[in-house]
Parts: structure tokens; C-alpha cells; sequence
């Protein structure tokens, strides 16, 4: 398992946090850790076959932002 922290923007209220979370927890295998909007973060564990652009995509296709440089790291 590899933990990320992902850079989201976009959040701005508690539903906010738990639509991300609830994003993230559908990708197999990934366990969330934390979501913070002030912190403009998300923090997951995840295993090695999930890339960093699955994650990404995840959070994106609710509506949020993820900074494109840490998905393509």
C-alpha cells in the first residue's frame, strides 16, 4: 500500500468532504484516510496497481480539482 496525499480544490463545505471521500473509497482497494477542504487535501492509502491517475480521475468526475502535475507524477 502507498499512501498519497492528492491536492484537491474545490471544496467548500462538509458535503463537499464526504463526496470526495465517498469518491475515492469506490476506487478498488483504496482506504481513506482524510478528507480536508481546509487543508485542500485528500489522504489515502492505496495499492501499488492504482496510479495516481485513477485517483485523480475519480475526484474529478464528481467535479473537483486535482492539480494535474501531482497526477502525472
Amino acid at each position: 500500500m502507498t499512501t498519497h496525499t492528492i491536492p484537491v480544490s474545490g471544496m467548500t463545505c462538509g458535503h463537499c468532504e464526504g463526496s470526495v471521500r465517498d469518491a475515492l473509497a469506490r476506487v478498488p482497494g483504496v482506504q481513506v484516510q482524510a478528507v480536508d477542504r481546509d487543508a485542500a487535501q485528500a489522504t489515502v492509502q492505496a495499492p501499488e496497481s492504482v496510479s495516481r491517475k485513477q485517483l485523480a480521475a475519480a475526484i474529478e468526475d464528481i467535479g473537483f480539482d486535482v492539480d494535474p502535475a501531482w497526477a502525472s507524477a
